[in-house]
């Protein structure tokens, strides 16, 4: 299933949110849908996702580019997409929506952000779709840490995205 040249698109399945939204933090344009198995198989392939799942019988339909989940703990799951897809991870998607992001100046964030951060900060990214505003706060380490630890190595990769949400309040109109 490996392409190098080819930027794998997803689908995950109801079972599979945590994925999704992880998988977008890795750059992977990544579909959620709770929707009906059939909506879910005719989504993947008239968009040319490749469907993840844990459900057996949707894996087995016909015309589809599955990756069957087997583990339930999501770094393992990230770990066997990773290898599937043999893809390093690419530049940050929203995790609400799975827009692409933007870097933003300070000046354009801060009527959206907490005062502290925007005292603390400097580096913002904005989701183009939905508005989401993103910045690295004080769990960004940690989030760094459990990439490596899903992609087998010693330190995750850097982007220059956090993972901070901030309020509703940014979203646009």
């Amino acid at each position: 299933m490996s392409d190098p040249t080819v930027t794998p698109r997803f689908i995950a399945d109801a079972m599979l949110g945590k994925l999704a939204r992880w998988l977008r933090l890795l750059g992977y344009d990544t579909l959620y849908s709770q929707e009906s198995d059939s909506i879910i198989a005719q989504l993947a392939r008239s968009e040319h996702r490749i469907l993840l799942t844990r459900d057996r019988e949707l894996a087995a339909r016909r015309g589809l580019r599955v990756i069957l989940l087997t583990p339930t703990d999501f770094e393992m799951q990230v770990a066997q997409i990773h290898a599937a897809v043999g893809i390093p991870p690419l530049t940050p998607r929203c995790m609400v929506c799975n827009g692409p992001l933007s870097p933003i100046s300070l000046e354009m964030a801060h009527p959206h952000i907490p005062p502290h951060i925007a005292a603390t900060h400097r580096d913002f990214q904005q989701c183009q779709q939905c508005g989401k505003i993103y910045w690295r706060g004080t769990h960004w380490d940690g989030i760094r840490s459990r990439i490596a630890r899903a992609l087998g190595c010693d330190q995750a990769p850097d982007t220059n995205s956090g993972v901070h949400f901030t309020s509703g309040e940014n979203r646009r109109q």
